[in-house]
């Protein structure tokens, strides 16, 4: 998937966090409206909804 986004933009719409850890640039969409936006490392330095989804995801993984 990395080869084909290289030199492209790429939107990429995913539930599983894991997924856009990578990107360039993170938005996260809460009720229709854009709440935060920021890499992954940059939203996981600061208290965000994105942290604590990525957070619950890591955690309900380890249990599973």
């Amino acid at each position: 998937m990395i080869k084909l986004r290289q030199g492209r933009t790429s939107f990429i719409i995913a539930h599983r966090l894991s997924t856009i850890r990578d990107a360039d640039e993170i938005l996260v969409i809460d009720g229709g409206r854009i709440i935060e936006r920021g890499n992954h490392r940059d939203l996981m330095a600061a208290d965000t909804f994105y942290r604590r989804l990525y957070h619950g995801q890591f955690e309900q993984a380890m249990l599973s």
